[in-house]
């Protein structure tokens, strides 16, 4: 079976994901669940239900040096929802979230990384998450933003996130790993 590594920060799709988790499953994916803390402290009711689904412990910071990881080693990478801040951290190699470290850590590892942003349009016309967008892109990520992607909604105006295109790219990356 396929590991991966479901990554979500605190942006309203992150509020489904156990239907995410799911469709992943019947894909034929091992699902192992990451968040940011904000994303992690949203989920707190949900966790239990969701380790349930997954069969792993949800995580969202850092284990302890020494301790034996509680996950299987990911074949791929999806971080979506990523925020405005997730991005900019990670194109950047700010780690201090668990999930951007992994992620950070995963294009040294060659892990097949897929990313959705979801930003409104207001933090869309910072030059930040363009430069940020094009440095991953650079590095091999697989950003799903603009056409093809994510589109920016007005900032207060929700938008269904597109999760089966983020799903369906994490499966052509895995398959064209192999």
């Amino acid at each position: 079976m396929t590991t991966l590594y479901l990554f979500g920060s605190a942006a309203p799709p992150v509020l489904g994901v156990g239907a995410v988790i799911e469709d992943a499953q019947q894909r034929g994916f091992d699902v192992c669940l990451g968040l940011t803390p904000t994303a992690a402290h949203w989920l707190e009711p949900q966790a239990a239900e969701l380790e349930r689904l997954t069969g792993h412990p949800v995580r969202s910071e850092y284990k302890t040096p020494g301790t034996a990881d509680a996950w299987p080693q990911a074949d791929a990478v999806l971080f979506a929802p990523a925020t405005f801040n997730s991005i900019n951290s990670w194109a950047l190699g700010i780690t201090s979230s668990f999930v951007v470290g992994v992620c950070a850590e995963g294009i040294g590892k060659g892990i097949p990384l897929v990313t959705m942003p979801c930003v409104n349009a207001a933090y869309a016309q910072h030059r930040a998450l363009d430069r940020s967008v094009t440095e991953l892109r650079g590095m091999g990520v697989s950003v799903l933003y603009g056409e093809g992607g994510f589109q920016p909604n007005p900032p207060g105006e929700g938008r269904e996130f597109p999760w089966r295109h983020a799903l369906g790219e994490v499966e052509r990356a895995v398959s064209a790993r192999r």
